[in-house]
């Protein structure tokens, strides 16, 4: 097992650049990032007291390698798009396709979203339609999404994901709309980049980030309003247990990602077919100290396990989002 030290050295780098910047031209940078990316950058800056000179260095030729490479074609690549599609086609045909390439280039209440706790989104769209809540929430990383959800009741929480697993796409006209209705109350944030939004992948994955508790409830509501949509919900998720059915390499390729102190808590809370799947994967000497990890570990809250099971989840999705693994669902060759 590892600790994502390639991950984390290269967020240890981007840290020592910006400050080496200093606070004016890092705050300009920071800007320009996703909150996530901010929150973990800031988190990096604040544990790092001391750097070695030569690192510092290091990282400042590298960035100056990786700049001198870069060149700026055009400074606005908005307009450019619009002026040359006017030109080429007539403003009428220009302007139907300008709005579906620049989709969604002006949704700053949205977006603002992404920078607020969970519970006070929750708060704010608690008295909103389902289908406006839905239409919102595939906006925000599923990990979000699921948050808010947790905040709402069953019965509205289950109507929402109804809609989300129901929604295909949304219309640049019905996203300016939405927009406006958050922009009343919200105001903020950075363009938001075009991407296909809800369907069963989606609903699936927010699923997923919930918590079993949850989970079943869902699920249940799912089955009896749409057993057929039921059915492709499920075949596109991927649980914890799940990861016993990988091969043995995958297992591997997580497990390096994966703090030894998360594995214990996050095991737990596992079967014992996915315990010896793991010391399967796993060196002797390794196995035998995660064993007695296991067995000297007093009781964990299933809160506590679910949320370490809910990290291990994240890894797995990012390593299938980079082509590292592959997680089979459904029929033989069936993949998600």
């Amino acid at each position: 097992m590892a600790d994502g030290k390639g991950e984390d050295a290269g967020v240890e780098d981007a840290a020592i650049l910006l400050m080496s910047l200093g606070e004016e031209e890092a705050a300009g940078v920071f800007r320009h990032l996703s909150p996530k990316e901010v929150q973990r950058l800031g988190e990096t800056i604040a544990k790092m007291k001391t750097v070695p000179r030569e690192r510092v260095d290091a990282v400042l030729a590298r960035f100056g390698s990786l700049a001198a490479e870069q060149s700026m074609l055009v400074n606005d690549t908005d307009e450019y798009v619009k002026s040359v599609l006017r030109k080429a086609l007539g403003d009428d045909k220009a302007n139907l396709l300008i709005d579906r390439i620049l989709q969604g280039s002006d949704v700053t209440g949205i977006e603002s979203l992404k920078w607020m706790d969970p519970g006070s989104v929750a708060e704010l769209l608690r008295n909103e339609h389902p289908q406006i809540v839905a239409a919102i929430l595939v906006h925000l990383e599923p990990d979000q999404a699921a948050d808010v959800l947790k905040q709402f009741g069953e019965r509205h929480r289950n109507e929402v994901m109804v809609r989300i697993a129901t929604l295909d796409g949304i219309q640049p006209a019905a996203l300016k709309d939405l927009n406006e209705v958050m922009s009343r109350v919200l105001a903020g944030g950075d363009k938001l980049r075009k991407a296909s939004l809800g369907g069963i992948k989606p609903a699936a994955e927010i699923i997923n980030l919930m918590g079993s508790s949850i989970e079943t409830a869902v699920l249940d509501y799912f089955r009896e309003a749409d057993p057929d949509l039921a059915q492709k919900i499920m075949d596109n998720m991927f649980t914890f247990e799940d990861l016993s059915k990988l091969d043995d390499k995958s297992i591997g390729l997580i497990l390096k990602e994966v703090q030894s102190e998360s594995l214990v808590i996050a095991l737990k809370g596992a079967t014992p077919e996915m315990r010896e799947k793991v010391f399967r994967c796993m060196s002797s000497r390794a196995a035998d100290t995660l064993r007695e990890d296991l067995e000297s570990r007093g009781p964990v809250r299933v809160s506590e396990v679910e949320a370490e099971q809910k990290e291990m989840m994240k890894i797995v999705r990012r390593l299938v989002d980079e082509g590292q693994i592959v997680l089979a669902s459904g029929g033989a060759d069936d993949f998600v």
